[in-house]
């Protein structure tokens, strides 16, 4: 017995609602599932980066690896009142440029100040010339993985890194301005951010966007007292940068310690290593060869001989700079004349540092004394008409052979190093050697200005009538010569007669 037709079209009719029913309920659930997984996503990263300003975070545990937070005997500087107060959020309304040679003790200090708040509220990183690094040390510092364990991105034709690095640093900061504003709601203290060694930014147009959007999110969070940005740089191209733009910038400068200071730091650090009491006529001494620098003073107090060692590090100065800087004398090749133009700029000013120094030196050539033996130094504009160029300077400060300080001066990187220029100018036949270097120079440039001119035609008797004008040639007055050549007599012809 066979079914009627219109039965089995209503059976057909019904599995196929079924079906569509089933099809649009699981759509349903696969979508409500995906918002509420896309939302709690991103509750999660914003709770991620949260955490990572809490007391303890893991982007600091290799920075406090290195400093020993027991250790009582820490050198107290004045600068490092600022520090604290920066680290610390209580500087409402303005970011910070930390600028000083290399080897002050910059980090330390960020390092101590950081010690001091326990790391809440507070995370640093260290910059780097290739922008994907600085977006993956970003990441580390914020906890924030910039969507890429986000499960939508299996669905998605596009990869989650199918972008730039400037994008995704800026999409990090949109993720902790987020965070920021709960943090200020919550707590009333802004959030710290601290980007170490910005002079490692290339000043190429990828660096230059970089800083450029780095120093905009600074402006935007200190105007907003939602982030204080804190910058850590050697160099003098950052502060130069920074001031074409910063409204609400602070510098705070980094210098060597004072002779008190220095005292104090070299017995603090030879009880450490030695258990030794140092006399102060001693620690005189060193800081009369190297300065007050933390980083030359910690080496010193390290080894047995501190004199040796002191004197070594001065002998290491004057090799650096003799190897980016050696003259090479009136024998230099033409193909090493930007070498030359560079080696006599930086001799220039080393001899011009030098010559300024005598004055402060009495008749039997003894330094006269002062507390804090400062080196001399020379506005930056004067430094350049010294060199008679313009674009070395910012090339020594990278190469730590002369230093330009906030206030734009001049002078040589650290006491070793003005030791070196004092000993090199000393040296018999530099200022000969220096002009040679210099003449030698002006002539290859004369050489690359001079254009030689072969008349072939006059060769075999041949004539050049040349015309030229005197005074009013609208008159029809013109005067001309002839050129030609006339052969030498021949000498063998001259013996015969």
């Amino acid at each position: 017995m066979t079914m009627p037709e219109g039965n089995n079209l209503t059976k057909a009719g019904f599995k196929a609602l079924e079906t569509g029913a089933v099809t649009l309920a699981t759509l349903g659930v696969l979508g409500v599932s995906g918002y509420l997984y896309h939302v709690n996503y991103q509750k999660r990263v914003l709770k991620k980066i949260r955490f990572a300003f809490n007391e303890g975070d893991p982007s600091l545990d290799m920075a406090f690896h290195s400093h020993d937070e027991t250790d009582p005997e820490w050198v107290v500087r004045d600068e490092q009142t600022f520090i604290d107060k920066a680290v610390s959020g209580n500087g409402l309304g303005r970011y910070y440029l930390i600028i000083g040679e290399k080897g002050t003790g910059k980090t330390s200090m960020l390092l101590e100040g950081l010690r001091r708040v326990q790391g809440r509220n507070c995370t640093m990183f260290e910059a780097h010339s290739d922008p994907e690094i600085v977006r993956i040390r970003l990441g580390k510092a914020l906890n924030y993985q910039y969507h890429e364990d986000y499960i939508g991105s299996l669905f998605s034709i596009r990869g989650p890194r199918d972008t730039t690095a400037l994008l995704d640093i800026e999409r990090a900061f949109d993720k902790l301005e987020e965070v920021a504003l709960d943090v200020v709601k919550t707590k009333g203290r802004p959030l710290v951010l601290i980007v170490n060694s910005t002079h490692l930014l290339r000043e190429d147009d990828d660096g230059n966007n970089l800083v450029e959007l780095l120093q905009q999110r600074a402006e935007a969070f200190a105007a907003s007292g939602l982030v204080t940005m804190i910058f850590n740089s050697d160099d003098y191209w950052v502060y130069e940068r920074f001031m074409r733009l910063g409204t609400r910038l602070d510098v705070i400068t980094i210098k060597d310690l004072s002779r008190a200071k220095t005292v104090e730091a070299l017995q603090i650090w030879r009880r450490k290593y030695f258990d030794q009491n140092v006399p102060v006529e001693f620690c005189n001494r060193i800081y009369d060869m190297v300065g007050g620098r933390p980083q030359f003073l910690n080496r010193v107090a390290q080894h047995t001989d501190m004199l040796a060692h002191a004197q070594q590090l001065v002998d290491t100065e004057k090799t650096w700079f003799l190897n980016q800087c050696g003259l090479l004398g009136e024998d230099m090749d033409d193909d090493v004349m930007e070498s030359g133009k560079f080696s006599g700029s930086a001799m220039l000013l080393a001899k011009e540092l030098v010559e300024m120094e005598k004055a402060h030196i009495d008749a039997n050539g003894n330094r006269l004394p002062d507390d804090d033996h400062l080196l001399p130094s020379l506005p930056l504009w004067k430094a350049r008409q010294v060199m008679t160029r313009a674009d070395y300077i910012q090339k020594y400060d990278n190469l730590n052979i002369f230093t330009i300080d906030s206030k734009s001066h001049v002078r040589a990187d650290s006491a070793p190093m003005m030791e070196a220029f004092r000993q090199i100018c000393a040296e018999p036949g530099f200022d000969e050697l220096l002009e040679e270097t210099l003449d030698r120079v002006s002539a290859i440039e004369s050489l690359g200005r001079t254009r030689e001119l072969v008349l072939k035609d006059l060769v075999g008797g041949g004539k050049y009538q040349i015309d030229f004008n005197k005074g009013n040639s609208w008159k029809g007055v013109r005067d001309s010569f002839v050129m030609e050549v006339v052969a030498p007599p021949n000498e063998e012809d001259g013996e015969d007669d």
